[in-house]
């Protein structure tokens, strides 16, 4: 198992490597950037990226006056690359390009954010006076808590549920339990939350639950076991949303697999040797039915932890990963893009080798040594 351990470490290299050139490339052809952002910004349409500028991204700008008084030391028409910089300092232009890194060629960016990668320095955020790395950890905290208690809370009910189905095939609970779950599944996660804060949020019924924040503000003087309490409270309508579509999925595999471990020949011979139904459905069905559950478990916790979580925490005013990434790409922060790209690759092909591993604790039969690679 060692030697295996070590093949797929050593195939994680390439793979994000792959991961990281095609969005790299990618990247490279879309409109837009930083430097034609602040461009545009300086023209009057924006100010919020002026305002990073005479930051500690590395240029020589002390604010947004000093900015547009050097975009303005050039009064001649100057022929750009970029759109909407025609009469702007040419110097100005070189001075945005070098503090947001374009002044090198294409590949020795590329080769310089590996090396940076490789040492864990994932630089600055374009537009905020932070590292990456200190913005990242201040949003995980949200994201670990949806990502997290989304996955235990699918699970927890559907592999039970389904099993109950399976046992029960066809009878009424069976099918109720379907039409219910069919349902859900087709209701949006986030029509659903914009339901439960008009319902219990202070919308026009019932104010039960916070409509913002992991925490109250007083959180910190709060004692521990009221900190628990505080903190579910907060949690409880966007895990509410969020497992709403969740639980169909998984309950269904369950089920469905259960269904064909129970057809085999082995489980008709345990029964015949007189074992009591909960003993062939625990002692010998469980074990052969969850690998395919086991299978679904990284991805299941990555869309929770990040891609599932992104409306429902624009929804709950929610800070975490999920919305940093999307207003980073809607803000060309690159490092921040490329940062939260290269965690959640990594991330994710550690899950994927930890339900390997899980694999041959299930059943041991399995040998991923043997395996032709």
């Amino acid at each position: 198992m060692t030697a295996y351990i070590i093949r797929r470490l050593l195939l994680m290299i390439p793979t994000i490597l792959g991961i990281l050139l095609i969005n790299f490339t990618v990247i490279q052809f879309a409109p837009g950037g930083p430097v034609q952002r602040v461009i545009a910004q300086l023209t009057g349409t924006d100010v919020a990226a002026t305002a990073r500028i005479g930051g500690t991204g590395g240029g020589d700008f002390g604010n947004t006056s000093a900015a547009q008084n050097n975009a303005g030391a050039g009064d001649a028409a100057t022929t750009s690359k970029y759109r909407g910089a025609q009469g702007l300092d040419p110097e100005f232009i070189e001075q945005l390009e070098k503090q947001f890194g374009f002044d090198k060629p294409a590949h020795e960016r590329f080769v310089l954010m590996l090396w940076n990668y490789i040492q864990f320095d994932f630089g600055e955020s374009y537009y905020r006076d932070v590292t990456v790395i200190d913005l990242i950890i201040e949003k995980m905290p949200v994201s670990i808590s949806l990502g997290l208690w989304m996955t235990l809370l699918s699970y927890g009910i559907s592999i039970p549920l389904g099993i109950r189905k399976a046992v029960r095939d066809g009878q009424r609970f069976d099918i109720w339990t379907s039409g219910v779950i069919v349902v859900g599944y087709a209701i949006p996660g986030f029509l659903f939350a914009v339901l439960l804060i008009v319902l219990f949020a202070g919308g026009t019924f019932l104010d039960w639950f916070p409509l913002r924040g992991l925490t109250s503000e007083n959180f910190d003087q709060l004692p521990w076991y009221a900190k628990v309490v505080d903190y579910f409270w907060h949690l409880t309508l966007p895990l509410v949303s969020m497992a709403l579509s969740a639980f169909a999925t998984t309950t269904f595999l369950t089920k469905n697999s259960f269904l064909d471990e129970i057809k085999k020949q082995y489980v008709m011979t345990a029964r015949a040797k007189g074992l009591t139904e909960r003993q062939v459905l625990y002692g010998h069905v469980f074990r052969n039915a969850m690998l395919i559950i086991i299978a679904g478990f990284p991805g299941a916790f990555i869309g929770a932890f990040f891609a599932g979580s992104l409306l429902i925490e624009t929804i709950f005013s929610l800070d975490g990963l999920g919305l940093l990434s999307f207003e980073s790409i809607l803000n060309r922060d690159y490092p921040v893009v490329f940062a939260t790209l290269f965690i959640f690759s990594l991330l994710g092909l550690m899950l994927s080798l930890l339900s390997d591993l899980i694999y041959t604790i299930v059943d041991p039969r399995i040998d991923f040594e043997t395996r032709e690679t």
